[in-house]
């Protein structure tokens, strides 16, 4: 018996955490493959699914992400969140009326915190309203849209955004550097607890492996890992 003590494999602590994933509007799970893979590698439990991001609001998605927690997180040692962009706003909303003991830490990737320009100049366009749905009229920079109306975080967060655009069109309605989508000034919010801004675009960010590589600092660290300065 004592033997077999000894010669039993560990378990991995990591292995009672557990990541969700939310990927951002007009796009599936399958943009958060790689990022998933990564964090499977390395011993977490990854959740991954798609929500109709185009056909639901924002607090149906919330309330669809509330089924999912119950379904697969509540007996984890840790539930941590990666998000991408409009996943961010879900997941603050959700989070201003769900609270979890066993919350661990969240990474936001281009999140629009402060709320798109881009939406404010599409939304009454019939096209955006039609391929973007009710959440991309929810997100833009009034005061009275969903991120502008929920505050302050109150959970471990660290912000990743891009100062990289492809698209120069939207780029001309973003004030300052931009990620094509989102501004970096609006990825952030006040109660983050780290920021850091990387040479990548909105769209492709969440597959840099020097994304995903600050992704996981963070989770595991609770800090980015910031180059030196000289």
């Amino acid at each position: 018996m004592f033997f077999l003590f000894l010669t039993a494999p560990a378990v991995s602590a990591k292995k009672q955490e557990t990541i969700v994933l939310l990927h951002g509007l007009g796009r599936t799970c399958a943009s958060m493959y790689f990022l998933k893979t990564q964090l499977e590698n390395i011993g977490y439990t990854v959740v991954s699914e798609s929500y109709s991001s185009t056909d639901r609001s924002i607090k149906e998605h919330a309330d669809w992400l509330n089924t999912i927690i119950n379904d697969c997180c509540v007996e984890s040692e840790k539930i941590h969140f990666v998000t991408h962009s409009l996943g961010g706003i879900i997941l603050r909303l959700h989070l201003k009326v769900k609270q979890y003991p066993n919350m661990g830490r969240v990474v936001m990737l281009s999140p629009p915190n402060k709320g798109s320009q881009v939406a404010d100049f599409l939304k009454d366009w019939e096209l955006f309203q039609f391929v973007m749905g009710p959440s991309g009229q929810e997100i833009g920079t009034t005061p009275d849209s969903i991120p502008n109306k929920l505050g302050p975080v109150e959970f471990e967060l660290g912000v990743i955004t891009g100062d990289v655009s492809f698209n120069p069109f939207t780029s001309l309605l973003i004030p300052g550097p931009d990620d094509g989508k989102v501004s970096v000034e609006s990825a952030r919010v006040k109660g983050m607890k780290d920021f850091i801004v990387l040479p990548h675009s909105h769209t492709f960010i969440m597959n840099s492996q020097e994304v995903i590589d600050q992704v996981i600092s963070f989770l595991e660290t609770g800090n980015f890992s910031h180059p030196e300065k000289d």
